[in-house]
């Protein structure tokens, strides 16, 4: 083996994914076909659960500041907008950072954890067998080919890698024309930010924390005849001008895009020794920055994952796990980018149905509810929870809170750092901590009596923050200790 995974496409997903790989000591290559990164940011925008991802990881610094961090998110250009703060979480706010930053920091990480990153790499072959996976790419130096144990394709849309492993990507094409520019706005005192909707479409406005506006305009009724075309910025003046009736003094375009809102899902994530995630597994209208929150949220689920199984402690099922915890959030969030399209839509049945969805997000449980949904932060995985007395907490992310080791107080958080499972034992005794010595080496246990974590005394924690198991001491300790072991065994192995 040249390598153990090969992760084709280095934007933000294949990064993610090559860093919880490297944290784990695999070997780990990424192959990007763009020689550097665009200047041009796709993506803006972190939403809550994607931030308390990031920061079990210690991936926050350089990315909070207080000009970047948004209280409200908006749904369909609808107001009032979905209170964040509302929501419980460690982070109550959207960040508002480009998406070049995000994998500035990512590759950095990547590459201070071993993982090699080969720019200017284009795969155009893909072979497995029952032992590996090889691949071929052409890069500067001529044909490169790496032998490794599995491939993952994180390289968008037109995934190269899904098409080769013979995945079906099954959906709908596009029905709107958007049309993307980043500028400057002259006098924006004078025009309004967020969603103006018309009868002929819709212009969204949005300032950046560096001052310039990203402008995006979408018509109805037809999609681009060629979504590859360049868009000039007479073309762009000329789509706002039919939308709104009038011009928007901009000037100093500095990025133009066209888009549309094809909509698809791989039928599979996993096809032998070869998984998708990000845009190589879903697609979506773009709006309120879900690819980018949805493809990060892959990767942390499938690294720990797949890491295991490389290593060889997981379980045999351990990596049909990603697909089956992730492919239900993906068509919940493609059913939404499809409903929140819907609601700016033109017509008078679209105006009635949403000044009766702006009267129920008024309503701070309503509001609350869109907002924990939108976000991800409901998120509850469905895992095995029999044998539990606290079975509720199973599946959920839990929350930050204050613990202690054999070096004293730190947090939960913290303790995730190095990509591992935590064990919690909230009781004054700890007992429940010597259940988990036998897998010591993937799971960190701690104490921290007089904490309370959702009801439950001893908890156990996966690496990318989910609980596996939740109950009381006495269950822990007692006749039921055998279903918390179950719960070792099935995800940290024998």
């Amino acid at each position: 083996m040249n390598t153990s995974v090969v992760i084709v496409g280095g934007g933000p997903v294949g990064l993610m994914t090559a860093c919880e790989l490297g944290l784990a000591g695999v070997r780990t290559t990424v192959l990007e076909q763009a020689e550097r990164r665009p200047e041009q940011s796709r993506a803006w925008g972190l939403h809550p659960r994607t931030v308390e991802t990031l920061d079990r990881r210690g991936l926050l610094d350089g990315i909070l500041h207080e000009r970047a961090l948004w209280p409200k998110l908006p749904l369909a250009g609808l107001w009032p907008l979905l209170d964040l703060q509302a929501m419980d979480s460690d982070h109550p706010y959207l960040v508002n950072v480009p998406q070049t930053r995000i994998e500035d920091m990512l590759e950095e990480r990547a590459r201070a954890l071993g993982v090699t990153v080969l720019r200017g790499h284009e795969v155009h072959a893909l072979a497995q067998d029952d032992d590996g996976v090889t691949v071929t790419a052409s890069g500067p130096s001529g044909e490169v080919r790496l032998r490794a144990a599995y491939a993952v394709g994180c390289d968008g849309g037109r995934s190269v890698v899904r098409r080769l492993a013979g995945i079906d990507f099954a959906g709908t094409p596009a029905t709107v024309a958007s049309l993307l520019c980043d500028c400057t706005v002259v006098d924006m005192g004078t025009e309004r930010r967020g969603m103006t909707r018309t009868e002929r479409g819709t212009v969204n406005i949005n300032l950046r924390p560096t001052g310039s506006a990203r402008i995006v305009t979408t018509e109805f009724g037809a999609a681009h005849e060629d979504r590859d075309a360049p868009v000039g910025f007479d073309e762009f003046r000329a789509a706002v001008r039919r939308i709104l009736g009038r011009d928007v003094d901009i000037a100093e375009p500095t990025w133009l895009a066209r888009f549309g809102d094809s909509t698809r899902q791989a039928d599979r994530y996993r096809e032998g020794r070869v998984l998708l995630a990000g845009d190589a597994a879903h697609i979506h209208f773009p709006y309120g920055g879900l690819g980018l929150n949805l493809g990060l949220q892959d990767a942390v689920n499938l690294g720990w994952k797949l890491a295991g199984t490389v290593r060889g402690w997981a379980p045999d099922d351990l990596l049909d796990t990603y697909q089956r915890e992730r492919f239900g959030v993906a068509q919940w969030v493609l059913d939404y980018s499809r409903a929140q399209l819907a609601l700016l839509r033109p017509g008078r049945d679209v105006s009635a149905l949403r000044s009766l969805l702006a009267g129920v997000l008024e309503g701070p449980e309503a509001n609350k509810y869109l907002a924990e949904l939108v976000t991800g932060t409901s998120i509850r995985y469905s895992l095995e929870a029999d044998g539990t007395d606290a079975p509720e907490v199973v599946g959920t992310l839990l929350g930050d809170l204050t613990v202690k080791d054999g070096a004293g107080e730190t947090t939960l958080t913290q303790a995730l750092h190095p990509g591992k499972g935590v064990l919690l034992d909230l009781t004054p005794t700890a007992n429940a901590t010597r259940l988990a010595q036998p897998w010591a080496e993937r799971v960190r246990t701690l104490s921290g009596a007089g904490a309370e974590a959702s009801g439950a005394e001893v908890l156990l924690v996966r690496p990318d923050g989910y609980v596996a198991w939740a109950g009381s001491a006495a269950q822990a300790v007692g006749a039921g200790e055998a279903s918390l072991r179950h719960a070792l065994r099935r995800w940290f192995g024998g």
